[in-house]
């Protein structure tokens, strides 16, 4: 997508509770970016047709307040290859939907449809997990590589838009206790911006890139394990998005293991998860 088109938005609703609370929360994207949207609603079982129409009528109005005019339209089968489907017709920005968790316990608690659609569509998708009101303060997952800059400038784009600022969580791996000296000077964010490592290059480059965009960004280095630390992170601080980064599909030793990370970012998080597929070149218009 040029710097001229639109930012095109996928809202996927199933008339739910927590379909119009994702709808809400990605309004604040969509107005502030002037974001052309379509809603697809899915009827996958016989008697969910007016469920779903109500649930589509409501989403347009929460739409029209943010001045949003939205397409409506209406699938039957099953949602998760409708979705896909929708996405490969139609070239969009970003696809929104609400996600819920199916029990307090195990090791994927969050609907196994939320996971299907982030690991096979193309575009960024928005999982809105929770209630927020807000887009303030963004928490961006990088590994400080020139694979992560795409997610890095997609998210610096929204936060331009929405004003909010961006956090950079670089989390370093667990070293042996013989160079603790030497991570205890890695973890000086400012000696290592001007240092002339890989990751104090990669790091530089990403915060001029946000700094370009005109968007407040701190760098947050953690030491220890990625979930772990990620999750001390949101404890410590307000944040109101977490984003991560997913491999290409195509990549599938890279994919499972970073796709991992991901699955269990989504499934552990109290808030909305921002995942952008790696090497993505997208734009918000």
């Amino acid at each position: 997508m040029t710097q001229s088109e639109p930012m095109k938005i996928l809202f996927c609703s199933d008339g739910s509770t927590q379909a119009e609370n994702a709808i809400r929360f990605g309004a604040l994207i969509a107005a502030a970016c002037h974001a052309e949207t379509s809603i697809l609603g899915i009827v996958e079982k016989t008697g969910q047709t007016e469920p779903v129409s109500q649930g589509l009528r409501r989403a347009q109005e929460i739409l029209e307040q943010n001045h949003l005019h939205a397409e409506l339209i209406t699938r039957t089968g099953r949602p998760v290859p409708e979705i896909i489907k929708r996405t490969r017709e139609t070239k969009y920005s970003l696809v929104v939907i609400g996600a819920t968790r199916k029990g307090l316990r195990g090791p994927f608690c969050m609907s196994a449809r939320a996971y299907k659609i982030i690991e096979s569509v193309e575009p960024p998708v928005l999982v809105v997990i929770g209630e927020r009101t807000a887009l303030r303060r963004i928490l961006l997952c990088t590994s400080g590589t020139t694979q992560a800059d795409a997610t890095v400038q997609f998210a610096g784009e929204i936060a331009r838009r929405v004003n909010a600022s961006v956090d950079l969580l670089h989390v370093l791996a667990g070293p042996p206790a013989v160079y603790a000296s030497l991570i205890r000077s890695e973890e000086d964010v400012a000696r290592l911006l001007q240092s002339d490592s890989k990751l104090g290059r990669g790091l530089r480059r990403q915060q001029e890139l946000l700094a370009n965009m005109g968007i407040p960004c701190d760098i947050r280095l953690h030491h220890g394990l990625v979930l772990d630390e990620l999750f001390d992170e949101l404890r410590r601080a307000d944040y109101d998005l977490v984003v991560s980064g997913s491999s290409p599909v195509h990549d599938r030793l890279r994919a499972y293991i970073m796709g991992n990370i991901t699955r269990q970012i989504v499934d552990r998080a109290e808030l909305p998860v921002l995942v952008v597929r790696g090497g993505l070149s997208a734009k918000t218009g």
